[in-house]
């Protein structure tokens, strides 16, 4: 969780240790890949184990752009509009070790950012999409639990690619 700085609390320290819970899920489940490996794909998805480390770093990253600035900083991409299609993938010259490290980065970022962001319940009205309800608002307490429950999602994907893959598990 958290080096340095502040020590979560209470809420906050309950929130951060399950999303750090499901974080480890997942990069438990890559582990001992070779970049080949992250890369392939095992199922008829586009899902491989790298695109779902690179996916949900991003993801969280979005979403932490969100609660500091809301919709219009959430679709700010760093370095340009991202394709949505790519982010599922490892590209060229991509490394499982690279997109380890830079989650880390951005888990590191996320966990500051919630011991750091004043209150929990300040909101934020979400963009306009088609599976938002128009006018809905999020508080950060709220895109946690979001942000929890897609990198849960995401490991239990992984997993199955990883059985897939090589059959190990991630739980078993």
């Amino acid at each position: 969780m958290t080096s340095g700085g502040a020590v979560p609390q209470g809420e906050r320290a309950d929130l951060l240790q399950t999303l750090d819970k499901h974080r480890g899920f997942l990069r438990h489940t890559v582990r001992d890949l070779t970049d080949e490996q992250a890369a392939r794909r095992t199922t008829v998805s586009e899902l491989c184990l790298g695109g779902l480390i690179k996916h949900v770093s991003g993801t969280e990253a979005r979403w932490m752009r969100f609660v500091v600035g809301g919709a219009e900083a959430m679709r700010a991409e760093p370095g340009g509009q991202a394709d949505w299609q790519a982010q599922f993938r490892m590209a060229e010259g991509e490394t499982l070790a690279g997109l380890l490290a830079g989650y880390e980065r951005v888990a590191a970022e996320t966990d500051a950012l919630v011991v750091s962001v004043p209150d929990l319940d300040r909101v934020h009205a979400l963009p306009q999409a088609p599976w938002f309800e128009p006018g809905a608002v999020w508080s950060v307490r709220r895109v946690l639990l979001h942000v929890i429950a897609e990198t849960a999602q995401h490991a239990g994907h992984a997993d199955i690619i990883r059985e897939a893959l090589d059959g190990a598990k991630t739980m078993g």
